[in-house]
């Protein structure tokens, strides 16, 4: 009998079992839900020369940072496919191996190359996709585009009720301005299968960029407990309630959601998650005008000491920048922006000149030097996209630039980058100090 995955693509193995399990697992790994490194192992008990479930076992533990078993993983796929495999399998498992490998920019071109060949094979689509993939990491400034044009291209290999391509699809063009169209195409595909930690962060983003912050909230405090907190998105998705929160002027509600479930000490989410989460709200609040209790700043030192101490990724480097201007560690943060500038002037950094500019502007902030911070991002303030994530987690920057202008006296280019913001999206917050500065 010829078995094939969830989106009629064959597989070559012979067992019901792991055809079976590895379907589930790929579900799963695509949902970022609990329970697919257990299918996925299930799949290879059943048939060891499973290649592809070999693959998505090394891609689930790259997704969560367990960089020698990735390799191990895919080195064992690489040997499978050699033996049984399809042509499409074999690219299946070149394509991992180079991402496993570090090899970003090879990566992502055969990834584009495959999906051209093999459109339904989602695992490798996936890769280019959201807010952490190839595309967002690849310090191209028009990444955004760029995923809504994947999406589009291969529109026609999905049916109307995939719900992983209709959510992917939907956050690609929230992320890219068409916020009503991404916010339809979310709903539609977060309702056939709500079990979707994806799809709830996805419509999460799109009703914050719709200015429904309280029905983000609302679908957060809904949903949320039915996703087990060992779930990578667990802590990040709540992160998105207490970042409404704060919109709203609630601190102490903010502060509340995060002590339960963003902190270091009750997550279990991805590093960079924890790290960029952590210290964006953290950075929000005092920015804002808020006290940040006694220890916070502290906790996310401790829990961020052994990551990223190796400047060249842009979106960790910033973040860890805010961390070390925060924590008064001139010393750290002077390091980390020389080690940038370097990999500037050698051409190696992605995301380009706009990393290192990030970190001096939060050093500048943080001592208190508004005008020196305000001087440092206007100039760049249109490369921050290339540090990638998502409009969400970038606007801190931009948020550092506002009330440093406001700060400083810069009514004028204040009030001019409060009404592009709140024409981009309503904001309560930007409304009240739109008010404050007219008045």
């Amino acid at each position: 009998m010829a078995h094939h995955d969830r989106r009629g693509l064959p597989l070559s193995t012979r067992s019901d079992r792991a055809a079976e399990r590895y379907r589930a697992g790929i579900d799963l790994l695509l949902a970022a839900w609990p329970g697919a490194a257990e299918a996925l192992d299930a799949a290879i008990a059943a048939d060891p020369d499973f290649a592809l479930a070999h693959a998505a076992r090394a891609r689930l533990h790259a997704v969560r940072a367990e960089s020698a078993a990735a390799r191990t993983r895919i080195t064992a796929a690489a040997a499978c496919v050699a033996q049984r495999g399809t042509e499409r399998e074999r690219s299946h498992v070149a394509v991992l191996s180079l991402a496993i490998d570090g090899q970003s920019e090879a990566a992502l071109a055969r990834a584009l190359a495959h999906a051209e060949s093999w459109p339904r094979d989602a695992l490798i689509l996936s890769l280019p996709l959201g807010a952490f993939g190839l595309l967002a990491f690849s310090g191209r400034p028009d990444h955004d585009q760029a995923r809504v044009d994947l999406c589009e291209h291969h529109a026609h290999a999905y049916a109307a009720d995939d719900w992983w391509f209709g959510v992917s699809r939907g956050w690609a063009h929230t992320e890219n301005g068409a916020v009503a169209r991404g916010r339809r195409l979310t709903e539609h595909g977060f309702a056939l299968r709500r079990e979707n930690a994806n799809g709830a962060h996805a419509l999460s983003h799109a009703l914050f960029e719709d200015g429904a912050g309280p029905e983000a909230e609302a679908l957060i405090a809904g949903w949320l407990p039915g996703y087990d907190r060992s779930g990578i998105l667990h802590g990040h998705i709540a992160w998105h309630a207490a970042l409404s929160a704060l919109e709203r002027g609630d601190s102490e509600g903010a502060l509340a959601i995060y002590a339960e479930h963003v902190r270091p000490a009750v997550t279990a989410g991805l590093s960079l998650n924890v790290i960029t989460d952590t210290v964006s709200l953290l950075w929000r609040l005092g920015a804002y005008g808020h006290d940040v209790p006694a220890g916070l700043w502290d906790e996310v030192r401790t829990y961020a000491g052994p990551y990223f101490a190796k400047a060249g990724f842009g979106f960790a480097d910033a973040h860890m920048g805010l961390l070390a201007a925060a924590t008064g560690d001139h010393a750290a943060a002077q390091a980390r922006i020389d080690a940038l500038t370097d990999l500037v002037e050698a051409g190696t950094l992605a995301a380009g000149p706009v990393v290192p500019a990030i970190c001096r502007a939060a050093l500048a902030f943080a001592d208190g030097d508004h005008a020196a911070c305000a001087r440092i991002l206007e100039p760049v303030a249109a490369e921050v996209v290339r540090i990638g994530g998502s409009g969400a987690q970038r606007e801190v920057v931009e948020d550092t630039l506002l009330v440093a202008l406001m700060r400083t006296g810069e009514t004028a280019k204040a009030r001019a980058l409060l009404d592009r913001r709140l024409h981009r999206r309503p904001s309560p917050r930007d409304a009240r100090w739109r008010a404050r500065l007219t008045a």
